[in-house]
C-alpha cells in the first residue's frame, strides 16, 4: 500500500514538471514572437525611411525638375532657407522648423518633373507614413579637390538629408541620416 502511494505522488511531481516545461515553452515561444513581429515593423519602417532619402536623392538628380523655373528640388529649397546649426537644433522626424519636407506614396511613387510633397502613405498594407527632412549645413571649401578645382568660383554645399518611416499606430519613427556634399558656386 505504502508503495501505490509513493507511485501516484512520483507520477503527480512528473506530470507537474511537464506542465512547468509546456508552460515555459509556450511563453518563450509567444515571446518570441513578438520579437520577430517588432523587427518585421521595424524593418517596413526602416525601408520607408531608405526611401524618403532615396526620393529626396532622385529628385535632386530629375532634369526635368532642375530646369522647370516653377518647381524646386529639396537640396536648391533647403539652400534657399536658413542654415541649420547641428549642435543646437532637434534633428527629429517631427521637427519641421528650416527643414525642406518631401514624401513617398505607393499611389505615385517617385515621378520625374513632381515635388513629392502630397502627403500619403508609402505603404498601404501594412499601413506606412514615409517622408525625409532636408536641411542646409554649411558652405566650405571642398576637401581634397584643391588640385581639381583650385582657384575657381567653386564650394562644397553640404545638406543633411534626414529619411523618416512609421507604422501606422506606432509611437515612433524609424530614421536614417545621409550628409550630402555638392559641388555649387561660392556664394562670395
Amino acid at each position: 500500500m505504502k508503495q501505490q502511494g509513493l507511485v501516484m505522488v512520483f507520477a503527480l511531481l512528473v506530470l507537474m514538471s511537464l506542465t512547468v516545461l509546456g508552460v515555459a515553452s509556450v511563453s518563450s515561444s509567444l515571446m518570441q514572437n513578438k520579437m520577430a513581429v517588432s523587427m518585421e515593423r521595424q524593418s517596413l519602417a526602416f525601408d520607408a525611411a531608405e526611401a524618403a532619402i532615396a526620393g529626396v536623392v532622385f529628385e535632386s538628380e530629375d532634369e526635368v525638375l532642375l530646369t522647370d523655373p516653377n518647381k524646386t528640388d529639396p537640396l536648391s529649397e533647403a539652400r534657399q532657407g536658413a542654415v541649420i546649426n547641428l549642435a543646437a537644433d532637434d534633428l527629429s522626424c517631427f521637427n519641421n522648423v528650416d527643414w525642406t519636407n518631401r514624401a513617398v506614396t505607393a499611389a505615385n511613387g517617385l515621378q520625374t518633373n513632381v515635388e513629392h510633397t502630397a502627403v500619403g502613405l508609402y505603404n498601404d498594407n501594412p499601413a506606412i507614413s514615409s517622408w525625409s527632412r532636408t536641411a542646409f549645413v554649411e558652405e566650405r571649401a571642398c576637401i581634397g579637390s584643391s588640385n581639381v578645382i583650385g582657384g575657381s568660383n567653386i564650394s562644397c554645399h553640404v545638406f543633411v538629408i534626414k529619411g523618416c518611416g512609421r507604422l501606422e499606430g506606432s509611437k515612433f519613427a524609424v530614421a536614417n541620416t545621409l550628409s550630402a556634399s555638392v559641388f555649387a558656386p561660392a556664394s562670395q
